[in-house]
């Protein structure tokens, strides 16, 4: 999750445990800055953009290295802080702040390697978009309304909602991807089915097929009228991605995303490598350009591509949830563009 929520998590969590053992400021302070530790682990550079982004939520995000590490800062904030409450009190708090932050990662689509060093795979179900304001708000407004002096409960009220929410997100996506599999368009029996949350909601879902030489997609709302999923297929280059599968950043982002990944080729100068997970057709968050030399090799780090913007698409995105429109996005800004 994005870090604004991280940091209302562990200041409502941290509230939550030492309750008035020490001043509530200092228990809110305490959760917002430990909450944020796991993430500082995107000041490290692995060297260049692929490795960057799938180093990311590894060791920090491991439950095992958290769990270790929270005695010691346990130890060090009643040093610090001069608080009243116990060791055991101060640990739990610590311990609490730091695994939920993993935990809530875990529920976006990017994959975070919790299981280290027992697994390395990264876990991501998606039931719930990097930023959702409907996740956050309760924990601000919460935590807020005690720090201002209200009674506690109104902490734990925040936190009840907000773990409801996140609740909710899980069912509707077992919901949808139901619906998504009990009407599947013509795809081989390998093809792998991913249902995420669109932007800032868990009321609009992303059905996305990955097959060998095409990848749908596809978007159900809860509101639309009918259980009808469109589907829209892209072509996949399976022979590109094939020929190039063993190099370095093909390979690990192939790994990292599940196979959710596609391999083209825009020019005689570059490849473009395409995580399919994270972006809706026609724009993705993590896009890298793969240069070539003369002689048709890779040649050269990575190259991030920055995400297209368009603001059209928060019309698109409004008018989708509501079941206002069957249209993809992809098509909802081609008809825009025809239109003008």
């Amino acid at each position: 999750m994005d870090s604004l929520s991280q940091i209302a998590l562990g200041a409502a969590v941290s509230v939550a445990v030492f309750r008035r053992r020490q001043p509530l400021w200092q228990s809110a302070l305490l959760g917002g800055v430990v909450g944020t530790l796991p993430d500082l682990d995107v000041l490290i550079s692995h060297g260049d953009p692929v490795s960057n982004m799938t180093y990311h939520r590894t060791e920090s995000h491991a439950l095992f290295y958290l769990t270790l590490i929270s005695p010691l800062l346990a130890w060090l904030w009643l040093r610090l802080s001069k608080s009243a409450a116990s060791f055991n009190t101060s640990l739990l708090a610590v311990w609490l702040v730091l695994v939920t932050h993993p935990l809530l990662d875990t529920l976006t689509i990017y994959g975070t390697q919790l299981g280290l060093p027992f697994t390395d795979t990264p876990f991501g179900t998606g039931s719930v978009f990097v930023i959702d304001p409907l996740y956050t708000v309760p924990l601000l407004l919460g935590t807020g309304l005690v720090l201002a002096g209200k009674r506690l409960r109104w902490n734990s009220l925040g936190l009840l909602l907000s773990t409801a929410y996140l609740g909710f997100g899980l069912w509707a996506q077992y919901h949808v991807t139901a619906l998504a599999k009990s009407q599947l368009p013509m795809v081989s029996s390998d093809a792998k089915l991913l249902v995420s949350a669109t932007p800032f909601n868990t009321v609009l879902w992303r059905l996305l097929l990955v097959d060998d030489d095409q990848y749908v997609e596809g978007y159900y709302s809860l509101f639309d009228p009918t259980s009808m999923i469109h589907w829209q297929s892209y072509p996949r280059d399976f022979a590109l991605l094939q020929k190039w599968q063993q190099l370095t950043a093909v390979a690990r982002l192939n790994w990292f995303s599940h196979g959710f990944v596609t391999l083209s080729q825009p020019s005689d100068t570059a490849l473009l490598l395409t995580d399919l997970r994270m972006g809706m057709e026609p724009g993705y968050s993590f896009s890298f350009l793969l240069p070539l030399d003369a002689a048709q090799q890779v040649s050269g780090l990575p190259q991030q591509q920055p995400m297209p913007t368009d603001r059209r698409a928060f019309g698109w995105l409004y008018q989708r949830a509501l079941g206002q429109t069957e249209l993809s996005l992809a098509q909802y800004l081609q008809q825009s563009t025809a239109v003008k």
